[in-house]
């Protein structure tokens, strides 16, 4: 869809170019007249054809509605959108254990590797949301994003990965539980669509309610509905997952939180918006 998408604005801005090209060789023809020799005609026609070329390479990189990093296009605002992150501060930006970052803003990014604490997480407990993000890891990584993370405060004797669940972000891809695009140790990714380390993915999470849909390089590539697991330690179709709880009954509210599992991943054009909360 993305890609259809994209063809259609450079149709649209072909389209655009050849009505100028039309538009100067009229204006060209019109100033031609008798005493002008064919050779002036085709100096003329020439001049006005690079004059046209001239515009149609300005207009290729320009993109109306499309956004620079960290900040919101036209259409984005329309559609409800609003910014986390505005690719300078760490405003709205705590750590896990709710204290300022140990690791400033880098590369007009995010880069939880050595924030002090499990996660940085969104300071404001969301629900009935839709999130993007971009990121880029490096290699080995091994990271992730959180949602619906609820409580704050960890269960006695397990850390804040506990109280959450995750889209897994990984260098490796096996097809497994933990790979990139997995809701980790949930459900595995249908495909692996993550590009090469040092590269930029971009993220969609869609939580509306119970169901979960992940989006990686505009591909769905996972969806659960919570209220299937209704067992703790085991997936809906027999098979054991390593948290003793009943996603069933895990809160659908919470906390967004960009994991550090011990390497550089670097997150930017943080995005979120609000679901309309529909009965299921």
């Amino acid at each position: 869809m993305h890609a259809v998408c994209v063809f259609y604005k450079q149709l649209t801005r072909f389209r655009l170019v050849v009505r100028l090209g039309a538009f100067f060789v009229e204006k060209v023809s019109s100033f031609t007249n008798q005493r002008h020799t064919k050779l002036r005609y085709k100096k003329n026609l020439h001049h006005y054809f690079s004059i046209a070329v001239l515009i149609s390479g300005l207009l290729v990189p320009i993109t109306p509605g499309e956004a620079k990093d960290n900040e919101l296009s036209r259409k984005e605002t329309r559609q409800g959108w609003r910014l986390l992150f505005d690719g300078k501060s760490l405003d709205g930006w705590i750590t896990s254990d709710q204290k300022e970052s140990a690791r400033p803003v880098e590369s007009n990014s995010i880069n939880p590797h050595r924030c002090g604490a499990y996660m940085m997480i969104y300071e404001h407990d969301v629900s009935f949301f839709e999130l993007k993000v971009d990121f880029r890891i490096s290699e080995p990584c091994n990271s992730g994003v959180f949602f619906y993370t609820f409580p704050l405060a960890p269960r006695e004797g397990r850390d804040i990965g506990y109280s959450g669940m995750e889209v897994a972000i990984d260098s490796n891809f096996t097809g497994g539980y933990h790979d990139t695009g997995a809701i980790y140790d949930l459900s595995k990714p249908s495909a692996n669509v993550m590009k090469s380390p040092g590269q930029w993915n971009h993220l969609r999470l869609r939580c509306n309610g119970p169901l979960i849909d992940v989006f990686l390089n505009h591909v769905h590539i996972n969806s659960i509905d919570m209220r299937q697991f209704t067992q703790a330690n085991r997936r809906p179709d027999g098979s054991n997952h390593k948290f003793d709880i009943k996603y069933s009954e895990h809160p659908q509210h919470g906390y967004i939180g960009l994991q550090d599992h011990g390497a550089d991943v670097w997150y930017k054009n943080i995005k979120l918006r609000q679901l309309r909360r529909r009965s299921h």
